[in-house]
């Protein structure tokens, strides 16, 4: 989850997030390098003769001009859709998972297990236990198993909603109607902690999303503890 104070991402939980985090840092310094260069040019306009009309007109300053943005471009663009790819590719997953947003709470069904169905509210104030979130924690978490591929079909009932979870570099809409499809892959156990992420109305910021993250078998203890209720 995210701390008070904190300037960068939340660490990632999953492969597709380790991917954005490195395209964030690959495009930031693209951006310095840029914004250095910018600021060196117009330090040599102000105190040398670089406006003069033989320089900046001069054809190799319009070809450099022209030529570096297209190679900058470039070099964005190619890791950028590889990651695209990446988010859209879902081979073989071990576990569906059916998310679906009302006002204000979320529902879930595992449509590889017969009757595993809940609904997930946010836990009020007054109800927290020590150690849990105020506006973060949840009655009903949606527990997975880790290192294993998950889909998620996402929609939603009445309105817009947003199922995202920053830890797993997830967000996706859920529209009224239409059923959208994203996947995922917790790396290592935790409880990674998201909110709806569209406005959707009076209460759209007391819609929280905990995904828990166990290994295989605390995760069937779990689904036959939960069908034998």
């Amino acid at each position: 989850m995210a701390h008070p104070s904190q300037l960068a991402f939340q660490d990632a939980a999953s492969p597709i997030m380790e991917e954005l985090l490195h395209f964030h840092d690959h495009a930031l310094m693209i951006v310095f390098m840029i914004s250095a260069l910018v600021l060196y040019t117009i330090t040599l306009m102000i105190t040398t003769s670089l406006t003069h009309t033989n320089t900046m007109d001069a054809q190799e300053v319009e070809m450099v001009w022209t030529i570096l943005p297209a190679i900058i471009l470039i070099l964005i663009a190619l890791p950028s859709l590889r990651i695209l790819y990446l988010m859209d590719e879902i081979n073989n997953p071990h576990l569906t998972i059916k998310t679906l947003g009302h006002q204000w709470y979320w529902s879930y069904e595992y449509t590889d297990y017969e009757d595993l169905t809940f609904d997930s509210y946010m836990v009020p104030t007054q109800d927290l236990t020590p150690g849990t979130f105020r506006l973060l924690e949840v009655d009903n978490r949606m527990v997975v198993p880790m290192e294993s591929p998950i889909r998620m079909l996402i929609s939603a009932e009445d309105v817009l909603h947003s199922w995202a979870v920053p830890a797993l570099g997830i967000k996706t809409d859920a529209i009224p109607g239409r059923l959208n499809q994203t996947t995922f892959i917790t790396s290592h156990p935790g409880l990674f902690y998201g909110q709806c992420s569209e406005i959707c109305g009076s209460n759209h910021s007391f819609m929280p999303i905990v995904v828990e993250s166990t290994p295989l078998q605390y995760f069937e203890n779990w689904s036959t503890t939960l069908l034998s209720q």
